[in-house]
């Protein structure tokens, strides 16, 4: 029987069996089918006139740099730590402070017990030896200078000490010095003392001593005296630290003898420091 023979061109036919998978293979009952993956959320858009800011993570967790720690602590709101120094600082400022306050305090109380009133000095005499205008040769003159001091206080007494100094002036040319004496002057007292002053080796140029004779002949020799005397202040068994008192005064005689007249006087005065209860300073009178 001859075999059946298909044009090359011509389709399969429509009824030719195919062999397909069977439904229920081996494949099939061994691994059963997985369930689809959800479909993944859709982001929900931020509201109208919000600003979201991506930061890297690596900058999250990261300590801001050195150059930058005032700024973040700025930005965070946190204060940067006091130093001790700074605290210490700030516990002695309140402390003086609270010191300041208490002696001022103290000195309020102190005047108004004891009522302190400022002594007083005056120049009473001048006594003048040792100048020989006619002669070139240096001159060795000689003050006897005559001072009342006026203590006016109830309960206050001064207590002068030694290393004092006294020194006459002419034309800032300085002719003779000397010391107070030490003493201790009680309250409501006057004491009146002498300071001898002397110099030696004086040499005036030719314009000083022509003014020295020209005030001879006019009556009218103006000197400078500068005193200057360490004391001390005492309330009942209480002594204040040394205080140094200065006076100046601007003495004018008639003539260079020990008979001479004051013309005229004008005193300043001034102190380094002066007691807490001494509020109103040393007066001097002329």
């Amino acid at each position: 029987m001859a075999d059946r023979v298909h044009p090359r061109d011509s389709p399969p036919s429509s009824t030719e069996f195919k062999p397909t998978t069977p439904l229920f293979s081996p494949e099939h009952l061994q691994s059963p089918m997985k369930p689809p993956a959800p479909a993944p959320e859709q982001p929900v858009p931020p509201p109208r006139g919000t600003y979201v800011i991506q930061i890297p993570k690596d900058q999250v967790y990261r300590v801001p740099p050195p150059e930058n720690a005032k700024r973040y602590a700025k930005l965070s709101g946190k204060k940067p730590r006091r130093s001790a120094c700074c605290c210490c600082f700030c516990w002695f400022l309140g402390i003086l402070v609270a010191l300041i306050l208490l002696a001022c305090i103290a000195a309020g109380v102190l005047y108004l017990v004891f009522r302190p009133e400022a002594p007083k000095y005056s120049v009473d005499s001048v006594s003048i030896k040792g100048f020989n205008l006619s002669s070139s040769d240096p001159l060795s003159p000689e003050f006897d200078v005559t001072v009342k001091a006026d203590n006016p206080n109830d309960k206050i007494g001064i207590d002068y000490r030694a290393g004092s100094s006294v020194n006459v002036y002419y034309n800032d040319v300085r002719l003779c010095n000397g010391k107070l004496p030490v003493f201790y002057q009680p309250s409501n007292n006057v004491t009146v003392f002498v300071m001898a002053l002397k110099g030696s080796g004086i040499e005036l140029t030719s314009a000083a001593r022509k003014a020295l004779v020209n005030g001879v002949n006019k009556a009218n020799l103006p000197f400078n005296l500068k005193l200057r005397a360490p004391v001390k202040i005492k309330v009942g068994s209480v002594k204040t630290w040394t205080i140094t008192i200065k006076v100046n005064c601007d003495v004018t005689v008639d003539k260079l003898t020990a008979n001479a007249k004051i013309v005229s006087k004008a005193c300043d005065y001034g102190v380094d420091l002066w007691a807490i209860i001494i509020s109103s300073g040393i007066h001097v009178t002329d």
